[in-house]
């Protein structure tokens, strides 16, 4: 059986980030990849947000590596020439009885040692957004948005750079221990490591099964709608955070294009699959701050799935980097519950895994 130094599972954009930082340290590193392209699941499926660090409980895990993520994030682009824009959010107060809600955000953003937030009142908001309608809001100036698909092809080229290599159509199908290390098993092939890095995201959990502290995995579908003629915002709109997610909210490409979503839907297996019979309750959600909007106009455009390990009655989980620490097991360290703020904190997950492997 062949062996390496790391063996990282999934070639989403945690994967990627790992890879790349890993191999940049002299690592001997192989990413295994199920699909035959990179990021084609949680990756690509979600809102290319850069996301600030305002919703995550203090001293989370989201919270530290959304802050820190989100810096690094910025530098990679700026220094690398991947496209991204720091357009700025607001997350609007639709009525008096949203205020205290929204305003804590500013707080809570400090309190996670973001200290650029500020609330602007009716008049402020209709300066800023025309079309959009609420007694108030906050604004977030530091969120942004990125091509992730552009991030990850340039973590995949500096990983080659270093020496990794990417085998993709390589599905794991079980992971065991082997001596101080693990032996990743798939249909047609077995490999040996050192260490064995669960990035999979989805079937992450999966993956991790039958260790000590292993979570179940969770899914929770959001559908996005395109908005087709003129484009009525500037910057990224939010409603109040609800459970499960952010909210259906207004997001930007870097092309100027606005989508519009994520629901939240739950599911007990993973299914892309779009399901346009709500569209008028996501239509409902939108006009609560776009009263202005034409349903119309609404195209289905793609769904996503969060890899969550809590489930619809549960209070958000926190990501978990489940290493030996945890469960006992030398050589398998398993990132489970990386949803949203995932691509936002990727580089600095990957700081963290190799600062647990040195």
């Amino acid at each position: 059986m062949d062996k390496v130094d790391c063996v990282i599972v999934g070639a989403g954009v945690v994967g990627l980030a790992v890879a790349a930082e890993l191999a940049k340290q002299g690592r001997e590193v192989v990413v295994l990849e199920q699909h035959e392209l990179i990021g084609s699941e949680t990756s690509s499926r979600n809102s290319e947000v850069i996301h600030a660090g305002i919703y995550y409980p203090t001293n989370s895990l989201k919270a530290k590596f959304c802050v820190r993520g989100k810096q690094l994030l910025y530098d990679y682009c700026a220094s690398r020439g991947v496209d991204h824009k720091r357009c700025g959010k607001i997350i609007v107060a639709a009525n008096e009885s949203q205020r205290a809600t929204v305003e804590q955000y500013i707080s809570k953003a400090a309190a996670n040692g973001v200290a650029d937030l500020y609330w602007i009142d009716e008049a402020e908001l209709g300066a800023l957004e025309p079309e959009v309608q609420g007694i108030g809001a906050v604004v977030s100036p530091s969120t942004g948005i990125v091509d992730s698909h552009g991030f990850m092809l340039s973590l995949q080229g500096e990983m080659e750079a270093h020496g990794g290599a990417l085998a993709l159509g390589c599905a794991v199908q079980s992971i065991e221990p082997r001596g101080t290390g693990s032996a990743v098993h798939g249909e047609d092939f077995s490999i040996a490591a050192d260490w064995v890095i669960n990035c999979a995201g989805l079937t992450a959990p999966d993956l991790a099964a039958g260790l000590t502290g292993a979570p179940q995995a969770y899914y929770a579908k959001g559908h996005y709608y395109s908005y087709a003629g003129r484009q009525p915002f500037s910057r990224l709109v939010y409603p109040v955070a609800e459970a499960g997610g952010l909210g259906v909210h207004v997001t930007l490409d870097l092309a100027g294009q606005i989508k519009f979503g994520p629901d939240v839907r739950w599911l007990s297996a993973v299914d892309y699959s779009f399901d346009d019979s709500h569209k008028d309750e996501f239509a409902a959600a939108i006009r609560a701050y776009f009263p202005g909007l034409d349903a119309s106009r609404l195209q289905p455009s793609y769904t996503g799935i969060r890899p969550k390990i809590s489930g619809p009655s549960e209070a958000a989980a926190d990501f978990m980097l489940h290493g030996p620490e945890q469960h006992g097991v030398p050589g398998r360290l398993n990132l489970l519950g990386i949803e949203s703020p995932g691509l936002t904190a990727s580089l600095a997950l990957a700081e963290a895994v190799a600062g647990q492997l040195s």
